[in-house]
């Protein structure tokens, strides 16, 4: 259905609340809009992994299953560990990182054994005896001080607050980030002869959202003792031998912010410059399961292990086997090991795949999503539904597509979630507010014409409802008039209960032949109807269909009048046999809503109106029951019509050819109706000779031999011929006229 292109207020008014909506969402965004791009920038990552580069310097050395079965369980003796560290030194490793913090003394080792002996000679013969022994943590403090090791440690509202040896220098350029950055007071750190050897300590720390999911990783803290960075920062620090991290924040140098406070931009490590966030956090765009990414502890401490896979490399070392419990979920996978995590962080930020959120993702996703609004409401009211809808789709699917574009090419997270359901939003709100306004425009043209309109016609009609407003048209239709002879007469010693059961048995046949051929009734006026055809909405073929409904009202009356006759005759009473006249022209007409602004009608007005009228007036005066007009017997000359000449009717200067209806199509093609209307023709010849005593012989001839319901109309005409003898008529185009001095 073509939409009007009317301003509508109410669909304005939802519209307008719809999008006063959409601006305190862009505004506030709310953490349900937050968690809708998270799924969003998720399902991208699943779509499009990064791809695993084994080129990349980062492996994880796991302690997985098989090294559980060949070693024993977890924890490990430190030994074991020093001896892990011993061999991928030896192997050429550039950089150690443990993903382990180790917060207490080894309890398996001998020292720590004999601690726990209760004292007495016992204890002190045992001491002596394992006195040249090393403890296991001094061993792989060795091993940890001869290496290019980073230790794990874990920031915590809780745990120790004395600030842990630092490793490397902070060097800021800018505004102090510490605001920015998240504050841990307290920290778990590695017992104090590994944290002395160790080269860098980092932290383990996560930052994930709301649903558990690791997306952000803070490359800086604020811990007890000032700025700390992350294990994967400080193993890529110590991999490079760099002694210092700079941080670039607001207003340094080359980084612009008027003034203002806007946290950290960059982190700097030796070589590489990290593009950060506000608060000195990444996001990674996490890589696809890699076997070539994990090497398994086993495999490293009984030789197997290739030293291709270990030379110039940076190793995480960390537990991966199930029940350890060091499980993350990332937005690739649900359960990943916490190692990977580090390893894929660090990837992530040598291949410079990391993905960023800009500063001005908000404000544009706000005028994206206003302008879409604002199209969207605007096209709905004027395009078809489907168009709207094709459009809102097509809208929606093209903001994924830039979005996803946007994240696959340049690593940006450009929301199109955001403008996808401001679109939703609009094309909701503003087709439930058109579908309201629809069926209330439905239902007002339904209440004003479903009693007096074909059901076709008022569904058409329906499909445009801004015909229903104050003014009309000029349109070519076929108006009918039909009214009851002698009503008073019939009505006569009827009760007010008995009239009214009387005419709606009449006009309810009556009517219904006229709805049924797609006519429209005007108004009941009495017992009279008038009605017309082809308006409010074109009907095709609608003078036949009018003449159709003639004789479906005809027959229609003869059913009415043996049902009450059959009624008196039960009853044992009087009969009065009901007797009607229709009218039925052609020509162009003023319809529409015709009234004041207040109250109106659906109706029509013209002069083929008025001489409807009198065509239905001349039936009395012929003793007809259906007369029409030669405009409309010209275009439906296939039913049976019998010319009855030119009359002069009140209110026209000119005479209006008139004919009868005698019958349908088929009634027309009969031997009967041919042999009736050449014997009627001859009479009419006569009349426009002007002989009018052979043309009231022939009359007289017709009366004698017709139907009885047509014999009235012949004892007319001889009576008009009679008094034509006595009184010649007027002439127009060289034939006699009728000439009617009222209706």
């Amino acid at each position: 259905m073509k939409r009007s292109r009317r301003r509508r207020p109410a669909y304005l008014l939802a519209t307008a609340a719809a999008a006063l909506a959409v601006l305190a969402v862009g505004r506030l965004q709310p953490p349900a809009l937050d968690d809708l791009r998270n799924f969003v920038f998720d399902s991208f990552q699943r779509l499009a992994p990064r791809p695993y580069d084994p080129g990349l310097p980062v492996r994880v050395v796991a302690v997985d299953e098989e090294s559980l079965a060949v070693f024993g369980q977890w924890p490990w003796p430190r030994t074991r560990l020093a001896e892990l560290v011993d061999k991928l030194t030896e192997a050429g490793a550039a950089a150690i990182a443990f993903d382990i913090i180790f917060a207490e003394a080894d309890q398996t080792s001998l020292d720590h054994f004999v601690r726990q002996l209760p004292d007495g000679p016992a204890k002190t013969e045992i001491a002596a005896a394992v006195a040249h022994a090393i403890p296991n943590d001094r061993l792989l403090a060795q091993s940890v001080a001869a290496a290019p090791v980073a230790l794990g440690l874990t920031l915590s509202g809780a745990g120790a607050r004395r600030a842990p040896p630092q490793k490397a220098g902070v060097a800021i350029a800018g505004d102090d980030p510490a605001e920015f950055l998240a504050s841990f007071p307290g920290v778990v750190t590695p017992i104090d002869a590994l944290a002395e050897a160790a080269r860098g300590l980092g932290a383990t720390n996560w930052a994930p959202d709301r649903d558990g999911v690791v997306r952000r990783i803070p490359l800086l803290a604020m811990g007890p003792g000032g700025v700390t960075p992350s294990l994967a920062l400080e193993a890529l620090r110590v991999a490079q031998g760099a002694s210092t991290i700079v941080i670039r924040s607001s207003n340094a140098s080359g980084e612009t912010a008027f003034g203002r406070q806007t946290g950290v931009n960059a982190v700097k490590v030796g070589a590489f410059e990290i593009a950060v966030g506000a608060g000195a956090d990444i996001r990674p765009r996490y890589g696809a399961e890699a076997a070539e990414r994990v090497l398994s502890a086993a495999a490293m401490l009984q030789g197997r292990a290739p030293r291709e896979a270990i030379e110039g490399r940076i190793l995480f070392i960390g537990t991966t086997a199930v029940g350890l419990g060091d499980i993350r979920a990332t937005p690739l996978q649900p359960t990943v090991p916490g190692v990977e995590i580090h390893a894929q962080i660090l990837e992530s930020l040598l291949s410079g795949a990391l993905l960023s959120r800009p500063d001005w993702a908000n404000g544009l996703e706000l005028i994206v999503a206003g302008a879409a609004f604002v199209i969207i409401a605007a096209l709905l009211p004027t395009v078809a539904p489907l168009f709207s809808a094709l459009a809102a789709i097509g809208a929606i699917v093209a903001l994924f597509a830039a979005s996803f574009l946007a994240f696959d090419r340049a690593g940006l997270l450009v929301d199109a979630a955001f403008p996808s359901l401001s679109i939703a939003l609009a094309y909701g709100v503003g087709a439930v507010a058109l579908w309201r306004q629809d069926q209330a425009a439905r239902r007002h043209v339904h209440m004003a014409f479903g009693k007096f309109i074909a059901p076709a016609v008022v569904e058409g009609l329906v499909e445009h409802p801004e015909r229903l407003v104050l003014g009309g048209e000029t349109r070519e239709l076929t108006v009918l008039f039909s009214d009851l002879r002698d009503f008073s007469s019939i009505s006569e010693g009827l009760s007010a209960q008995e009239l009214t059961h009387f005419m709606n048995a009449y006009l309810t046949p009556m009517t219904d032949a006229i709805l049924d051929r797609e006519g429209t009734v005007d108004k009941y006026i009495g017992d009279a109807i008038v009605a017309f055809w082809n308006a409010p909405l074109d009907i095709a073929d609608h003078p036949r269909k009018a003449v159709g409904a003639a004789l479906a009202m005809r027959a229609a009356l003869l059913r009415f009048n043996a049902e009450r006759a059959a009624v008196a005759a039960r009853e044992d009473r009087a009969y009065r046999r009901a007797a009607m006249g229709i009218g039925i022209n052609l020509g162009p007409c003023s319809v529409g809503n015709m009234g004041s602004a207040r109250r109106f009608d659906y109706s029509i007005l013209g002069d083929v109106v008025n001489l409807t009228s009198r065509l239905e007036g001349l039936c009395k005066w012929f003793r007809v029951d259906i007369l029409v007009s030669g405009d409309l017997r010209d275009v439906a000359a296939e039913f049976a019509w019998l010319d009855l000449g030119a009359a002069l009717v009140v209110g026209r200067s000119t005479p209006t050819r008139i004919f009868a209806l005698a019958g349908d199509a088929r009634f027309a093609a009969s031997e009967a109706f041919a042999t009736w209307r050449d014997e009627h023709v001859t009479m009419m010849r006569y009349h426009a000779e002007g002989d009018f005593t052979r043309a009231r012989a022939a009359a007289a001839r017709l009366r004698a031999t017709v139907e009885p319901d047509w014999s009235g109309c012949y004892m007319a005409m001889e009576q008009r011929f009679a008094a034509f003898e006595a009184a010649p008529p007027s002439m127009a185009g060289g034939e006699p006229v009728w000439k009617m001095d009222s209706k």
